[in-house]
């Protein structure tokens, strides 16, 4: 018996040393023949450990030799933060803060000597956008907002949780460019229809806007958004490989399955701002829902020249929301030219284009909504002292739903489920108990806004202002932001 076991023991490691040393061969006619590759030619079988070290950098840096603060696009601290407020965990740490003050553009708030008393404290009011020129405005009660992400560049349990998530937030879902699915209705929350330079979901078989399909979303969704460009793609339309466009996207979307799907750099019917406007005109009337539109920035002129000539054309023209997306933001896939070096950031974009509207006595008629990388409470808070009325976030909703950042948005391989179509993979996203981290991680963001706002001596987070928040220009020197960026006079 034992005789016969070891035998076969025997015989099985014969086999695999057998199969090792032919790998191994195999492997060096193969390298020291091919002519792409100058280090496995140089160094056969050996210098395949130089890519696979190569590819796997990236996640040894991220868990292992990266500081809490120094990793990008987000670092652990800021992972965690949000790990933590979608569990419910709380955010209390021990033993001081790793976040350096010293560092330029850091953020500090003014502190109240005498902050506000819990019984004093408010919540932030509900805005509503669209009041007096849509027939139905939209009630939008939470500052933290889920921003574009599509059916396609996300997988169907991720829409699905975040429906059902926002429900209960009191948030809205932007369905992204790639059109509305049932499952973005599925927790019947508020939703917000992009419409993309592709206008998917919204176009006819030429590919043109539907009157009729608008006038049929605009039963169901609480608001249009005309995208012009996102900050991590400035002039360059969505990208969806074909691997990502199942039977069931390509029918929403209206386009092939299987074949990749990318969009005009821009809208073919809209050349100028003067069309632009037209076009939010004739949206609002024809489905009586506020339009706004989404757009990075580039410089002054453009949001100068808009606000001129809703001047001139009346506000009955005017979008409703604007949406300022950051060079920085990005969730999906984009070339590494227009990530890195397109748009400016929302440090600089958001506070220029509130003075344009505060100078042209717009700030009223249009609501605000900023974006790029604002995923924790203090981003939030800091972008309502620049002048937003609501802060849009993809990513943040992306690891409130399991995230772990392993880069791969733009494949099909996403180990954790939210942007793949792989069944196995996905089969890790359980939709009931991550949507309830979408809720948390809304609800706890919300929360330390406003406790932010009470350290200032503030009843709630909509009395924000610039001078309630400092910026650090050299280390040890900060200067206020009303003094950085100070409130222009209306014309």
């Amino acid at each position: 018996m034992f005789n016969t076991m070891d035998l076969l023991i025997q015989s099985l490691f014969t086999v695999m040393v057998l199969v090792i040393i032919a790998l191994i061969v195999f492997w060096f006619i193969q390298d020291v023949t091919q002519k792409k590759h100058s280090v496995l030619r140089n160094y056969p079988v050996i210098g395949r450990l130089r890519y696979f070290f190569e590819q796997q950098g990236k996640y040894f840096r991220q868990y292992f030799f990266s500081n809490d603060r120094d990793e990008m696009p987000f670092n652990r601290a800021t992972r965690n933060w949000i790990y933590r407020h979608s569990k419910d965990k709380g955010g209390v740490v021990g033993f001081g803060s790793t976040n350096d003050l010293r560092e330029p553009g850091s953020i500090i708030f003014v502190n109240a000597a005498f902050p506000i008393l819990e019984e004093d404290q408010l919540p932030p009011p509900p805005m509503l956008i669209g009041e007096g020129y849509a027939k139905y405005p939209f009630v939008a009660k939470s500052i933290i907002n889920i921003s574009g992400m599509s059916y396609g560049a996300i997988s169907k349990p991720a829409v699905r949780a975040l429906s059902l998530g926002a429900v209960n937030a009191g948030c809205w879902l932007n369905t992204g460019e790639g059109g509305l699915a049932s499952y973005h209705l599925e927790g019947k929350c508020d939703v917000i229809m992009q419409i993309g330079t592709a206008k998917y979901g919204i176009r006819d078989e030429r590919g043109n806007l539907s009157p009729q399909r608008a006038k049929a979303l605009g039963e169901v969704v609480k608001a249009f958004e005309i995208k012009l460009s996102q900050g991590a793609k400035p002039g360059k339309g969505g990208l969806l490989p074909g691997d990502k466009i199942t039977e069931d996207i390509a029918a929403i979307r209206g386009i092939p399955a299987f074949r990749d799907s990318i969009s005009p750099n821009r809208h073919k019917d809209i050349d100028n701002i003067d069309e632009l406007l037209e076009k939010i005109n004739y949206l609002r009337e024809l489905t009586g829902r506020p339009v706004g539109i989404k757009t990075a920035i580039g410089g002054w002129h453009f949001i100068n020249e808009l606000c001129d000539c809703i001047i001139s054309k009346g506000l009955d023209y005017a979008p409703d929301f604007i949406s300022i997306d950051g060079g920085e933001g990005g969730s999906g896939a984009a070339p590494q030219t227009l990530l890195d070096y397109v748009s400016l950031p929302i440090s600089e974009a958001l506070p220029r284009v509130v003075d344009s509207l505060i100078e042209s006595n717009l700030k009223d008629r249009i609501r605000v909504v900023a974006a790029g990388k604002l995923v924790t409470a203090a981003h939030g808070a800091w972008a309502l002292c620049a002048g937003a009325d609501f802060v849009n976030t993809a990513r943040g909703f992306m690891f409130s739903l399991g995230c772990i950042q392993a880069l791969r948005c733009h494949k099909n391989t996403c180990p954790t489920g939210v942007t793949t179509h792989n069944p196995r993979l996905q089969n890790g996203l359980v939709v009931e108990e991550k949507s309830v981290r979408v809720t948390n991680y809304a609800r706890n963001f919300n929360k330390e806004v406003n406790m932010i706002a009470h350290s200032c001596g503030l009843r709630h987070a909509r009395e924000f202002k610039r001078e309630h928040v400092r910026i650090v220009e050299t280390a040890g020197k900060s200067i206020a932001m009303n003094m950085l960026y100070p409130y222009p006079e209306g014309k």
